[in-house]
């Protein structure tokens, strides 16, 4: 442990500062941060971890040996509680888009009834942060005429639809949950995804909440929600597409938009029981996105069921030349692919680092093995495969974010920095801590885990592993700066590295009755064959459809007001 020593401070009086403060101190000056001495502490004390870390990632770049580096983390024991007797009610856009045709409701209807329940719920589940609702009416009753008159755009036609205040819509200002606008943001029009959304017949009907600049837990004293798990408002929600998620799963939406950059689609996915998609990097445009780290970020959808992934993808993927790294790939036909069948499919199933004891609870290990399980039993066969670089990449991934983060921040959180909530300056501020020879040595560990990955998929069409160690954990529990996530076991980071698609997918619920979720990974491109894994296990199972039990009374507050229409 470094010994404290003492340093005079410039009113004459003495504190004690560490080397590591110094250190720290030294490279904020270089790059003209002035942090306030005790948010430095705070950072110098996450220093050491952070460079230890990065160290092991030059030792195994120069020797290949890969290390381990995750810490356990452990959590106070919580009373068992029987597993929810779930009922399989929600609506997905499949069943929606139905009734829309035979009449069962109209646009109108439906858009109505999901702004009666967001001004009955969303003050204590704080999925959005400003709602559009007479401009989703005004959609809601063209799409009605459009439908009636025999105009039908597809399954997406009056669908109502949540948009992560990250991506750029026409009705109201993009402002990633922060009172800073960057500098070279320019989001006065709709993001390309937004617009071909829009141009389907689906109808946006607010910014759903987000972490600030999708990175870390939103500042209260900033006057942005913080997003509730909707199984249980005591615990977290995950980050950073939160409000989307809890929108799916509360019924405040029928589906949504997120962006993932080392998870934040399928975290959130699996912590409130629906289904996030991962795409393959380039396979969606991010024009109009904000961007967090431009070589990691992707758009991607959050829904019920993969089939409803699916059919947001058909509209949403697709070169754009707007976007310098949209693929030309061809788009196929997705829901073509959802057969129903798995007999055939290889699936690789990699226990070393993601099924250790000491990395994921036992609840989780149970539920997804029993998830390969059904697969296996309706055709699939399954066999081991290794990736040991796993725990590296997951590190790599946060050098990674945190380097371009910082990146796209250094000026404006130079001249701003008060302006930034408090945990997410901390956080880009510890991307300053990094140099360019870590950065090329965390590009270099994921060069050889995309060269693992590829490996093992020889002989594979998907790998299958959970999406998170744990269920959702109490909100107390939840370090705001995300350390803990990036210092203990991580199981989504590592595949933003490779670019590869997955997909969040329910499979059960822990002892304290939240949900639990698997990852199918798959090839680059190939979505349809990891929408088609998830599809035919949600076609034996009902997990993806369960609501939650209990959502509190109307008119209850969680410090911040109803969501303001613009």
């Amino acid at each position: 442990m470094t010994r404290p020593e003492a340093s005079p401070c410039a009113a004459g009086g003495r504190v004690v500062t560490t080397s590591a403060e110094r250190h720290v101190r030294a490279l904020f000056d270089a790059v003209g941060l002035a942090v306030p001495d005790d948010e430095l502490t705070s950072i110098a004390g996450d220093y050491p971890t952070l460079r230890h870390q990065a160290d092991e990632l030059h030792r195994t770049a120069t020797d290949g040996i890969p290390r381990a580096v995750s810490a356990p983390k452990t959590y106070r024991a919580l009373a068992p509680t029987a597993p929810p007797a779930h009922r399989a009610t929600a609506e997905t856009i499949r069943s929606t888009a139905r009734k829309l045709r035979d009449g069962t409701i109209s646009a109108t209807e439906l858009t109505t009834d999901i702004f009666a329940r967001i001004d009955r719920l969303d003050g204590e589940l704080g999925a959005y942060v400003s709602t559009f609702r007479d401009a989703a009416l005004e959609a809601a009753d063209r799409a009605d005429r459009e439908l009636r008159a025999g105009h039908d755009r597809g399954p997406l036609h009056g669908i109502p639809l949540a948009i992560k205040d990250v991506i750029a819509t026409i009705e109201g200002p993009t402002r990633a949950n922060s009172v800073v606008v960057p500098s070279r943001w320019q989001g006065n029009r709709d993001a390309t995804v937004v617009a071909r959304l829009r141009d389907a017949g689906a109808i946006p009907v607010g910014k759903a909440t987000t972490h600030e600049f999708a990175l870390a837990s939103n500042d209260p004293a900033n006057g942005f929600p913080t997003s509730r798990n909707a199984w249980a408002t005591d615990r977290f929600a995950g980050g950073s597409s939160s409000g989307t998620a809890v929108a799916v799963a509360s019924g405040l939406a029928v589906a949504g938009l997120g962006t993932d950059t080392t998870g934040s689609i399928r975290h959130p996915a699996a912590l409130n029981g629906v289904t996030g998609l991962k795409v393959t990097f380039g396979r969606v445009s991010t024009a109009g996105m904000m961007p967090l780290a431009p070589s990691l970020d992707t758009v991607g959808p959050v829904a019920r069921s993969a089939w409803d992934c699916a059919q947001l993808l058909q509209v949403m993927a697709g070169h754009d030349p707007s976007d310098a790294r949209s693929s030309r790939q061809p788009v196929p036909h997705y829901l073509d692919a959802l057969n129903g069948s798995v007999r055939g499919l290889r699936i690789g199933w990699p226990k070393g680092y993601f099924f250790d004891p000491g990395n994921v609870a036992e609840p989780v290990t149970a539920a997804v093995t029993a998830a390969i399980s059904v697969l296996r039993e309706a055709g699939a066969t399954v066999s081991e495969v290794r990736l040991p670089s796993a725990d590296m990449a997951k590190f790599a991934g946060t050098v990674v974010v945190l380097s371009e983060a910082f990146a796209q921040h250094r000026d404006d959180l130079v001249a701003r920095w008060a302006d930034y909530g408090g945990n997410v300056r901390g956080l880009l501020a510890r991307g300053a801590l990094f140099g360019a020879a870590d950065y090329f040595q965390a590009r270099n560990i994921a060069a050889v885990f995309r060269r693992e990955v590829f490996e093992a998929m020889r002989d594979c069409d998907v790998l299958i592993l959970p999406t998170m160690p744990t269920g959702a954990r109490l909100l107390d529990e939840t370090d705001p700066t995300m350390m803990d996530r990036w210092s203990s076991a991580s199981f989504t980071p590592q595949w933003n590295l490779t670019e590869v698609p997955v997909c969040a997918v329910p499979v059960g619920f822990d002892g304290g009755g939240m949900p639990v979720s698997m990852q199918v990974v798959g090839k680059p491109f190939d979505e349809a064959t990891v929408l088609r894994v998830a599809d035919a296990y949600q076609r034996s199972t009902d997990f993806h459809l369960a609501a939650p039990a209990v959502l509190r009374a109307a008119g209850a507050q969680v410090g911040r007001t109803l969501p303001k229409d613009i």
